[in-house]
């Protein structure tokens, strides 16, 4: 298959592969020590380069291999690399020992520390839903979770977000405690004058700074691995709010080393990451082949940006996370981001999608076998932050997009449309960003060649996304704000008016701009708006009725009778933010179908309230205490993971914790759902001390 190489037998064969494996042997620790700030730098490219030398240089050690140059090393390389991960999986092996081998080598370069004390791992899957994983548990789709709570040693119970069912919100109360004041994924500061976008690093760590108090879910030695916000944990790899992190003399050392040590596991990422991009392609072709519906246009660069969130990213982050759990550290955090972007694109419940499910729910049971050789017990909790409810999108419905929409009643030139990037596109940004973070020359001179592609000393790829960013900051802008501004969360649609120093009120609203609410208010693609009136305070406006929160007083029809028992607290809550819309719109939810349109060009979104992107879920040990009613808002689910830190004896919890359970909010109506086999069928507890 490679015409520059050649093998004149068996013979010949066994002795290239003994050369190589020797020569991996001796070259691949000096290597690591003195090039692992290039290997990062490269994303492992600087691997492949070594890979495909040791090789060449192989060819001239043994006769009857020949390889005619390095490119063709490198070649055979990746072809080596295919061919095994192809037996891996057609032979159901288990190659969970590659895992091990490289972080045992890292625990003992860097130690690690026994304790009785059981250490906690959180394991979160961006953007499922309670419903979502029952139905693959039941459908055999997530075999690992499955068999933990078929045998007692876990149970699951869902629980319900804010009304700002997304990332930045939900990881900044699960991690620190806090979300107040943060509306949606992207919002308008109006003391800052500027557009704050949850996922860029500079806007993160404010997040961070802002809703920290020292004493977050990581903060005495926990790690946080690929999250939004890194709950002040000392150790922090991927974590987009520490990416900028000054002070850093090494910013790519021993995190990164878990994996780069071995000179196999790039190749074998690689060789992934285009097997999910081919996948990619032929799965959005057959959407389009059998006109499935709904669906969008899966352009590029997003192949790309699938491959990396569902393999490259997802090995760096499993070999990282059994690193740590090696080491013992007592508590860690990381987030499985593929499902999410998968599902952003492809549906919520699409054959690839629950495919991207299936392979995070054999890292977990990967993670799993690694606890057994860990200096300490540890306990395994998987969970989700949000969910996602799938529709049309708001453009798809109406023929127009919310943005374009709000301009012609405003009587207002629309803008260009923005171009907003994904999660996974940020923490590919990351790996950059964090690496070009510290003082070393390999640093400064990372900084110096990137220059022309940073925002607020992010790296940012694509001119459209930095003049995006750029048009909206107030230290880059030359002329004044916008006159209105029109952002998509989701189902959650954000409109300001930027020129006025403070929230417009529902009644100048309508002195201002007198067609927007009643027209808004006829499209087929809001369930409801709330704006604040001087008189009456806020006020939910629907299609067919008005709602008052401050005396829940109804004209007409309830806008807010299809969104659940709890829409009135959540929406009431979201009023009080500082950084609340002049107008905020949330998407029309059919219950019947369970779907939402997304103001932003996705199948499957979250954001806003209606459907299953309220209702993510917890899966956690069944000898654990759990609550006797619905949990309502990340605080409070943040509130119960504090709690079981602290019964599994972490003292810097215990603490800060009240004697008695936290006072439970008030319940839906309906009990808690929970998955967990009959009482007689459970066991002490879990094989590997999971």
């Amino acid at each position: 298959m490679l015409p520059g190489v050649h093998v004149e037998g068996w013979s010949a064969a066994l002795a290239g592969a003994a050369a190589i494996g020797i020569l991996n042997w001796l070259v691949w620790p000096v290597f690591i020590r003195l090039m692992l700030p290039v290997t990062v730098l490269t994303l492992g490219l600087a691997t492949l380069v070594v890979n495909g030398a040791v090789i060449l240089l192989a060819a001239r050690l043994v006769g009857g291999l020949e390889v005619s140059n390095l490119f063709d090393g490198i070649l055979l390389a990746l072809a080596m690399a295919a061919t095994n991960t192809l037996l891996v999986a057609l032979l159901a092996l288990d190659d969970d020992d590659v895992y091990l081998h490289h972080a045992r080598i890292s625990a003992r370069r860097y130690g690690s520390t026994k304790s009785d004390v059981p250490g906690i791992v959180f394991l979160e899957i961006d953007g499922l839903a309670f419903d979502v994983l029952r139905r693959a548990l039941r459908n055999g789709e997530a075999p690992t979770m499955f068999d933990w709570l078929d045998r007692g040693t876990h149970r699951m119970i869902s629980w319900e977000t804010d009304w700002s069912s997304q990332t930045g919100a939900c990881q900044a109360a699960l991690l620190h405690g806090s979300n107040v004041n943060i509306p949606a994924f992207r919002w308008w500061d109006r003391r800052r004058n500027t557009m704050v976008v949850s996922n860029h690093p500079k806007d993160a760590e404010k997040i961070e700074a802002e809703h920290s108090d020292k004493k977050g879910l990581l903060a005495f030695d926990g790690a946080s691995r690929c999250n939004l916000v890194s709950g002040d944990a000392p150790h922090s790899l991927l974590t987009i709010s520490t990416v900028l992190a000054k002070g850093r003399t090494d910013p790519i050392g021993r995190e990164y080393f878990v994996f780069f040590a071995s000179p196999h596991n790039f190749t074998r990422t690689l060789v992934l990451a285009l097997g999910h991009l081919i996948q990619e392609l032929w799965y959005a072709s057959q959407q389009k082949r059998t006109d499935v519906r709904p669906r969008i246009e899966r352009k590029w660069p997003y192949p790309l940006v699938r491959a990396y969130a569902t393999a490259v990213q997802r090995e760096i982050q499993v070999q990282v996370v059994i690193g740590d759990i090696l080491a013992g550290r007592p508590a860690v955090y990381t987030t499985f981001l593929g499902y999410d972007e998968v599902a952003h694109h492809s549906g919520i419940e699409r054959r690839d999608t629950i495919g991207v499910l299936a392979g995070i729910d054999r890292e977990l049971e990967r993670i799993a076998t690694a606890v057994r050789e860990a200096p300490r017990p540890y306990r395994l909790v998987v969970l989700s932050d949000h969910g996602q409810s799938q529709g049309a999108t708001f453009r798809q419905r109406t023929g127009k997009t919310l943005d374009e929409i709000v301009h012609e009643l405003c009587g207002i030139p629309p803008p260009k449309a923005p171009k907003y990037q994904s999660e996974a596109v940020w923490s590919m940004f990351g790996v950059l960003t964090e690496a070009s973070a510290g003082e070393s020359l390999v640093a400064k001179v990372m900084r110096f060649a990137t220059s022309r592609h940073r925002v607020d000393d992010a790296i940012v790829f694509g001119r459209d996304t930095r003049e995006t960013m750029r048009q909206h900051r107030a230290e880059t802008r030359s002329e004044p704000p916008p006159e209105v501004v029109v952002m998509g969360s989701g189902c959650l649609g954000l409109i300001y008016f930027p020129r006025h120093p403070a929230r417009l009120t529902l009644e100048q609203i309508e002195a201002l701009y007198p067609k927007l609410l009643p027209g808004l208010r006829m499209q087929a693609g809001i369930g409801f708006m709330l704006a604040r009136s001087e008189m009456h305070g806020p006020v939910v406006i629907g299609p067919k009725g008005t709602r008052r929160l401050d005396s829940d007083r109804v004209e007409g029809v309830d806008p807010l009778a299809a969104f659940g028992p709890n829409a009135a607290r959540h929406v009431k809550r979201g009023d009080g933010f500082e950084h609340v819309a002049d107008i905020m719109v949330n998407g029309a939810y059919d219950p019947d179908s369970e779907e939402v349109p997304a103001m932003e060009e996705l199948v499957g979104s979250h954001g806003g309230l209606g459907g299953t992107q309220a209702r993510p879920f917890v899966l956690f040990p069944a000898d654990w205490e759990a609550p006797d009613s619905d949990i309502v808002g990340a605080e409070e689910m943040h509130r119960w993971m504090r709690r079981w830190l602290a019964e599994c004896g972490h003292t810097g919890f215990a603490k800060t914790l009240p004697a008695t359970p936290p006072a439970a909010a008030p319940s839906s109506g309906r009990e808690a759902e929970s998955v967990a086999p009959a009482p007689d069928q459970r066991s002490s507890g879990p094989t590997a001390r999971s």
